[in-house]
């Protein structure tokens, strides 16, 4: 077979390392943005942050602007100064400025809060405290101490003694008597109930810390031998077994809600999450209004020294990384101004729950928003997953905005987040004695015109953690 050339043509998509910058930036947290711009900044001297930087005032993105005034092309919301060839050029340098800031987070003078880290004392230091005051031999000292090093989060004791006496060293010789006046020490500190081997105990050794009264007495009969059937709100039976009546039956139960089946959780460290909004949203002149949180901005720049040398030095090796700074600049302006135009179109739809709160809520899909500003729902995708938006209402992330729907006997749609939140509202306000039941809760629905099967109305009440109707029945 001879050789031949061939021209062929053909047509393939390439994204250019500036249009997967952008889109890897747009996919990014607030708090993985700043991971990934730590990382360009210790990389690139051509960067740097400007921290007296303090974008000026400006005008929220007001509602009906976003849909109009931006093409939704690479280049929208890129701060002018970047368009021109030599703009980084200057005494300052570039910076990317927070399109549509508005400052702080609140107008309210309240700035000169400071971070103050309380002091937490762990349930082991606190048990160790209150054992240094007591008058034990040394032996048994030691033995109570072991039992502390045992307990878990909870304060519960879930080794048994046996297990607590072959862990320690044979030379002790521990008698199991021994470690059982130890548990007995342990038992009697605070808070109540800790080194209890089961719910059981723990409800019991906080009942028998009370003054003895019939309904204390009765209490503690129910915890020993009925707590199954108080678990499952089979009050005749109870009442059959125990002989009590209603009014001693209500105050017992009350009384065992009262109680702590979990002591040492209190003294349990946890670790705080704070979420640093993307966008406010607030009021002006009657219409929601949406602006880019300035604290949530980074600010960056070109160095202006080494700019100025680049300026005379064109041939300078550190050209690729001016134009690796300019790009980030600029997908880092563009990546919010994203942020912002995604949700004021959100904000435009999401009126009523604004003014009425979650019942008022209109179903929505990426689909809708994409269409409307002329992005793909991929980009929307990535905008509404873990930016969060800051409201009157709350603090929500952007993708809490969409959701399915439910047809109404009238042709329309009802989100299920109302539906939820309409669940909600008729569970708090049923009659304790006479609790509503899925069926009836969907038959109420359904003369709103909400049509909704009684399995789906399990389902969103088993989202909001709501129990059944047996377990929500009271005397």
């Amino acid at each position: 077979m001879k050789p031949s050339l061939q021209l062929k043509l053909t047509q393939h998509l390439a994204l250019t390392p500036q249009l997967q910058q952008s889109i890897r930036l747009l996919q990014l947290s607030t708090l993985e943005l700043e991971h990934e711009l730590e990382t360009f900044l210790s990389e690139n001297p051509l960067l740097e942050r400007d921290e007296d930087y303090s974008p000026p005032e400006a005008q929220m993105r007001e509602p009906g602007l976003s849909d109009s005034t931006d093409s939704g092309q690479a280049d929208e919301g890129v701060d002018p100064t970047l368009g021109a060839e030599d703009s980084w050029l200057g005494e300052e340098g570039n910076y990317a400025a927070a399109p549509g800031s508005s400052g702080s987070f609140d107008d309210d003078d309240d700035g000169d809060y400071q971070d103050i880290q309380a002091a937490t004392v762990t349930l082991r230091e606190h048990l160790l405290a209150q054992l240094g005051l007591m008058t034990l031999s040394g032996r048994d000292s030691v033995l109570v101490r072991c039992l502390i090093e045992a307990l878990d989060d909870d304060g519960y004791l879930t080794q048994s003694l046996e297990e607590v006496a072959d862990s320690l060293p044979a030379e002790f010789d521990i008698e199991p008597e021994e470690l059982q006046i130890a548990l007995n020490h342990l038992q009697h500190l605070e808070p109540t109930g800790v080194g209890a081997r089961s719910p059981v105990e723990c409800l019991e050794l906080q009942l028998e810390a009370l003054p003895a009264d019939p309904i204390s007495t009765l209490a503690l009969e129910i915890v020993r031998h009925h707590l199954e059937l108080l678990a499952h709100h089979d009050f005749s039976r109870l009442k059959k077994q125990t002989g009590c009546s209603d009014d001693d039956l209500r105050a017992a139960h009350l009384l065992i809600c009262s109680l702590n089946p979990r002591p040492g959780a209190q003294y349990a460290s946890s670790e705080t999450r704070y979420v640093t909004p993307d966008v406010v949203v607030r009021k002006v002149r009657g219409q929601w209004a949406v602006s880019v949180n300035s604290d949530a901005f980074p600010r960056i720049r070109i160095n202006s020294l080494y700019a100025q040398i680049l300026s005379r030095q064109r041939g300078s090796g550190l050209a690729s990384q001016l134009q690796e700074a300019r790009w980030l600049i600029r997908n880092v302006q563009q990546r919010f101004d994203t942020i912002q135009r995604v949700a004021q179109a959100i904000v435009e739809r999401q009126r009523q729950f604004l003014d009425h709160g979650e019942v008022a809520m209109r179903p929505l899909v990426l689909r809708e928003i994409a269409e409307t500003l002329g992005l793909h729902e991929s980009t929307i995708s990535r905008v509404t997953t873990q930016k969060y938006m800051a409201t009157p209402r709350g603090i929500y992330e952007l993708k809490y905005f969409f959701g399915s729907h439910v047809s109404t006997e009238a042709g329309g749609a009802c989100s299920a987040t109302a539906i939820r939140a309409l669940i909600k509202q008729m569970i708090s306000a049923e009659e304790p004695k006479r609790p509503l039941s899925d069926s009836q809760i969907s038959e109420v629905l359904g003369q709103q015109g909400i049509v909704v099967a009684r399995r789906t109305i399990a389902k969103y009440r088993e989202a909001l953690n709501i129990p059944p109707v047996n377990l929500r029945k009271s005397l």
